[in-house]
């Protein structure tokens, strides 16, 4: 089961969000050839024309870090004030062909509203 985090990001910022997967028993959980990926979405209909793709990295697999990332550009087509959902699902090649996918994190997604719009490409 997924854990449930709610995160706000402020429009038209640069927003990096790290996230430490842990064990049952609290050790880093390593994330050695596994994949990350996580998407913003109004609803859970999923119009693939109102999806935001989070940049996902592993920044460290043996300490289980994942960056989520979004850039200025892409918060600010984000509608201020307004509620998503996301989610993060990591996946990895257990054998060559079974992929093993767990979904990890989720909840709702706030953007706060911005009076300055940089013009910056």
């Amino acid at each position: 089961m997924a854990y449930y985090k709610d995160i706000t990001i402020d429009q038209g910022s640069t927003a990096s969000i790290n996230v430490h997967l842990t064990n049952k028993n609290g050790t880093a959980k390593n994330l050695t050839n596994y994949t990350a990926s996580s998407h913003i979405s109004p609803n859970y209909n999923l119009d693939s024309s109102s999806i935001t793709v989070f940049n996902c990295t592993v920044d460290s697999a043996a300490s289980g870090i994942i960056n989520l990332s979004l850039t200025h550009l892409q918060t600010n087509l984000l509608k201020a004030n307004k509620r998503y959902v996301y989610d993060l699902e990591i996946a990895r090649d257990s054998s060559g062909s079974t992929v093993e996918v767990e979904r990890v994190l989720e909840g709702q997604l706030y953007i706060t509203p911005s009076v300055t719009k940089l013009s910056i490409a």
